[in-house]
């Protein structure tokens, strides 16, 4: 993606497409204010529009006929988004609405918006950095109100503040070397190894695995967990995603093979989003290639997933078709869930807990009839996660979090703290001053890609191509 030229005014649709009681539209660019004033008449004839400030009144189609009854407003730059003045138009959750309204901008020479090119301006005209502009995508994308946390405290800068700290010791090491190489005669003793060796340590090296902690462990807030429901058909696999779900989310009946496809719905359990997937009954013997299909993409989404509940029913115990088919899962983490207890006997209760199922995380009895056992297959299903990412079960543990970086700025974190203990390593040895100061420049430049100071066109364009038009 290319930036036009900034003397290019732009305008998008600025929420989701759909029938609703508002939508946007909105305009941003040197002549925002100019199409602001051809398309808006006000109730109550005004001189000039002030910043930041609502107005009631209607909307103008392109034969001047009042399209809409609307609330508009009109941002002079640079107290914008994009730094540049901003119009919006609030209309009615119409489409064809906001198509006509879109067409008028256009005749007067506007310029559809792009993916992201929103937030790209403000990235580029310096108001956020890379990272909080991914930070925006986390936030559209969050499923919990943790998630939307981590988000929201990384648009405000809570890493880039992080990002900011290490590059200025970076960039006061660095400083000092280019004097010092400047100036090798120079009697007084410019660059201090003792001093840099300090830096390297407490303002860098240090911050820097704090950083890549906090993204081990805010990883599982911002992506969640996938969690596939497998068994063989009719064990209750829809009825427990509807049970967990509080709603009747998926289709139930005695049937076998009522579902023909993966249903996927999120699950908040502790702020963690728990992505649940209802599979396919998986049988050898199907009625036709429609659930061929289904099981197909059932065993495709089992593979996938990251941790298995596997759903027996407690009534007939382990099936030889169960037993087949937990050979396909048993590599996997996975929980077994016995469905349908309330119907047993305390005698089959007994007989069926007594069999080990040595691969598996836990075995939960569980009714969706009567939500016997729902609460400690939930907390079965936090404790894999929260085992796996190393997270503590405390209820401080998610506040204790300053940030989140994700998997992008994980990876860079890694190679600039490598680069940084090789800044130690040629330190240590004594290394010339200009080959010190080479290290120090390529650590400057590893780390500058998480915050967009040394980032490629191509990269800009793969992470804003991720936004929807009109953000």
């Amino acid at each position: 993606m290319t930036l036009r030229p900034k003397t290019d005014t732009i305008a998008a649709i600025a929420t989701p497409a759909g029938t609703g009681g508002v939508a946007i539209v909105r305009v941003s660019g040197p002549d925002a204010l100019t199409f602001f004033k051809k398309l808006f008449i006000p109730y109550r004839p005004l001189a000039v529009f002030e910043s930041h400030k609502l107005y009631y009144g209607t909307v103008l189609a392109r034969d001047n006929r009042v399209l809409d009854e609307i609330l508009a407003v009109y941002m002079r730059a640079p107290h914008t988004y994009t730094r540049e003045d901003v119009a919006e138009f609030h209309c009615h959750g119409s489409f064809a609405v906001l198509q006509e309204l879109l067409e008028h901008l256009y005749t007067l020479g506007a310029v559809p918006a792009t993916r992201g090119e929103f937030t790209k301006r403000a990235f580029l005209s310096g108001r956020i950095d890379l990272s909080q502009a991914e930070a925006v995508i986390d936030l559209l994308q969050a499923h919990t109100s943790q998630a939307a946390e981590l988000a929201a405290s990384q648009i405000q800068g809570a890493l880039a503040t992080q990002i900011n700290d290490i590059r200025d010791a970076l960039l006061e090491i660095l400083a000092y070397l280019e004097v010092a190489i400047d100036f090798p005669e120079d009697d007084v003793e410019i660059f201090n190894r003792n001093r840099a060796a300090c830096l390297l340590k407490g303002r860098i090296a240090e911050p820097l695995q704090q950083l890549i902690t906090d993204a081990d462990h805010g990883k599982v807030y911002r992506e969640g967990l996938q969690v596939a429901i497998a068994g063989r058909p009719n064990v209750g696999k829809s009825s427990l995603l509807n049970a967990l779900l509080k709603e009747e989310r998926a289709l139930v009946t005695p049937i076998a093979g009522t579902t023909r496809d993966t249903i996927e719905e999120y699950l908040d359990l502790e702020g963690i989003p728990i992505q649940l997937i209802d599979t396919a009954g998986i049988r050898t013997a199907h009625s036709d290639s429609v659930e061929a299909l289904g099981i197909e993409r059932a065993q495709k989404k089992i593979e996938e997933a990251e941790l298995v509940c596997f759903l027996v029913d407690a009534q007939t115990g382990f099936t030889d078709a169960d037993k087949e088919l937990y050979k396909k899962i048993h590599h996997k983490k996975h929980i077994v869930a016995f469905n349908k207890w309330d119907l047993l006997t305390e005698k089959q209760k007994s007989e069926l807990l007594s069999q080990p199922i040595p691969a598996a995380l836990a075995a939960v009895p569980t009714s969706t009839k009567t939500s016997q056992g729902l609460r400690q297959l939930q907390e079965a299903i936090l404790f894999a996660v929260k085992k796996d990412n190393a997270i503590s079960s405390s209820a401080g543990a998610f506040n204790g979090m300053r940030c989140s970086p994700n998997r992008r700025h994980r990876s860079i974190l890694v190679r600039t703290l490598e680069a940084s203990e090789r800044c130690e390593t040629a330190l240590n040895e004594c290394a010339p001053l200009d080959l010190l100061a080479v290290e120090v420049q390529d650590t400057l430049d590893i780390i500058g890609e998480i915050s967009g100071h040394s980032s490629p066109e191509d990269l800009l364009d793969a992470i804003f191509n991720r936004f929807c038009i009109g953000k």
